[in-house]
């Protein structure tokens, strides 16, 4: 049996399409290098900076429409999988990720086309993945042996912050096209 070719105009309108919106479940603002993740029910996203209260908003970038880590993310369902890599459990502010988000893919939500930028919209702010959000060797220490393996491919993904606006949990996550 011949499978049907998938053209490029199909995997274009493939990529735009997502079953549901997601909700985002925690968020964690890491004031300093090396200092435990602080969590918050809500903050300021600050566009083309970072989280209000997060060092990643202290820091000024040379590029004007700022650094492409503002803000990080990972999904709920990857830290049972971390947690079932190392046997152990996995409490999310360890993994030192801004914002915990469940129900939607956020590899899927990087565009394969660089003329189709997609964007995260969680409430009223707006975010533009960057790439993935690879662990740090500290994630060896941190999670115990293996810890660093078992979050590669699972680490999330870095974001710039669009539009700005304030974040709650509980607020709807979603991934669309940025309008042409």
């Amino acid at each position: 049996m011949t499978m049907p070719e998938t053209t490029n105009s199909s995997l274009r309108q493939l990529t735009k399409q997502f079953r549901q919106a997601g909700q985002l479940e925690a968020i964690y603002l890491r004031p300093a290098r090396g200092v435990d993740c602080i969590a918050a029910q809500h903050t300021e996203a600050i566009a083309q900076k970072g989280l209000a209260g997060d060092r990643s908003s202290k820091t000024p970038s040379r590029n004007p429409l700022g650094n492409n880590r503002q803000v990080t993310l990972i999904q709920a369902e990857h830290i049972a999988v971390i947690s079932a890599l190392i046997c152990l459990p996995v409490n999310a502010a360890k993994l030192r990720r801004n914002l915990v988000v469940s129900g939607i893919n956020l590899l899927a939500t990087k565009s394969l086309f660089k003329d189709q930028v997609m964007q995260i919209k969680i409430g009223e702010v707006i975010l533009q993945v960057t790439g993935l959000c690879e662990p740090c060797s500290k994630m060896e220490t941190i999670l115990g042996q293996g810890g660093y393996n078992a979050m590669r491919g699972h680490g999330g993904v870095n974001a710039k912050i669009i539009q700005g606006g304030i974040l709650k949990i509980g607020d709807t996550v979603s991934c669309e096209p940025i309008p042409n």
